[in-house]
């Protein structure tokens, strides 16, 4: 019996000394979107990876329509999309509507994986590149979340970004 008392009074405190340590990762892991954009973000917000001032990576990326599609060519808005992402099905058209006024030529869309939907919608106001999420243009923007939108001047740095259309204006200058 003693030996049955002393494995009992061990496993409560194994599970104690357990709950303690997953506590102390779960805070830490809580803190963590914060530090990833630099303390000034919201919390929750998405982990766009360019922050305002930074420019994308050298790329070269083949649209739906075959005309090719440079970093230097990126001007004004850029979005990510991916088909099996409810949000991007519901960003998409205030995406498209910020297009057209914009202008085909300076919009770019990235579709992760082949979406009817999302091409119908975008591609009439968007160049369209339909890649992999480990795709030149994702890798160039070291994009992780969907949706993702971006704001960029003329000299190619990101103006403003985040998930939704209105975290572009709320961050862009006047």
């Amino acid at each position: 019996m003693p030996y049955l008392v002393a494995a009992v009074v061990v496993l409560a405190l194994v599970t104690a000394i357990n709950l303690l340590l997953t506590l102390g990762v779960i805070r830490r892991l809580r803190e963590q979107p914060d530090r990833a954009h630099g303390g000034n973000a919201p919390s929750g917000a998405p982990p766009t990876a360019l922050r305002p001032g930074a420019r994308p990576e050298v790329f070269t990326a083949i649209t739906t329509e075959g005309e090719q599609v440079s970093d230097s060519d990126v001007y004004g808005l850029v979005g990510f999309f991916s088909a099996n992402c409810t949000p991007c099905h519901t960003l998409a058209p205030l995406f498209a509507e910020h297009a057209r006024t914009l202008g085909r030529d300076r919009v770019i869309a990235v579709i992760a994986d082949t979406d009817a939907e999302l091409s119908a919608i975008l591609a009439p106001v968007a160049r369209v590149i339909v890649e992999d999420y480990d795709g030149p243009v994702q890798a160039a923007f070291h994009n992780t979340w969907t949706p993702a939108v971006y704001l960029l001047g003329r000299d190619q740095r990101v103006v403003a970004s985040g998930g939704r259309m209105t975290d572009l204006f709320s961050e862009a200058p006047a």
